[in-house]
């Protein structure tokens, strides 16, 4: 069994920001995979798909970003995931809009989601997929910026990206971890 978390915000306010890739990563997922309905459990929206044979569990913590450990440190406990198998979808302010970028391991980088669920599982040792969102323009708070909707113009490019990602996860079920890295950062 594998565990895919999406991060991002509850509530309809939050639905299209830059914050939620990992949320919207997990609807194109769900949506390929034919994902069970939704049920809250573990403070998350939770759906149960499988892919090639693989049993997956998609994790959207309902708890706000900064939380996210809350939902998924008891989840992977209470289902027995090794660290190996859990894999996070995540905003990254550090790449560029629409690049991608797989990690088996290392620190958060600042994002605050991943922080959170280090902290909790007592690792950073958490396989990661960071959405590149970009930069904030020059003196606007980052906060404000990762809380703002994609721009018109960048939706095509998140669009792709959304799929880019959702086939990078599809890769990691199959090849594992050093071969999903390899397809996915040379891109």
């Amino acid at each position: 069994m594998k565990l895919v978390t999406g991060l991002g915000n509850p509530g309809r306010k939050y639905q299209q920001t830059r914050h939620n890739v990992g949320f919207m990563v997990l609807t194109e997922l769900s949506r390929r995979w034919n994902g069970s309905p939704s049920s809250l459990k573990f403070d998350a929206e939770i759906r149960e798909a499988s892919f090639q044979g693989e049993r997956l569990i998609l994790c959207a913590p309902q708890t706000y970003m900064n939380l996210s450990g809350q939902s998924v440190a008891p989840l992977a406990r209470f289902y027995k995931i090794e660290l190996e198998d859990i894999l996070i979808i995540c905003d990254d302010m550090n790449l560029p809009l629409g690049k991608l970028r797989l990690r088996a391991s290392g620190s958060s980088g600042g994002q605050n989601g991943l922080k959170s669920i280090f902290q909790r599982l007592g690792s950073e040792t958490v396989p990661r997929l960071r959405f590149g969102i970009g930069r904030p323009p020059e003196r606007m708070d980052p906060a404000a910026y990762v809380l703002q909707n994609f721009l018109p113009a960048e939706q095509d490019l998140v669009d792709r990206t959304i799929q880019r990602a959702a086939d990078a996860v599809e890769n990691w079920c199959q090849e594992g971890i050093v071969a999903a890295m390899n397809r996915v950062n040379s891109d």
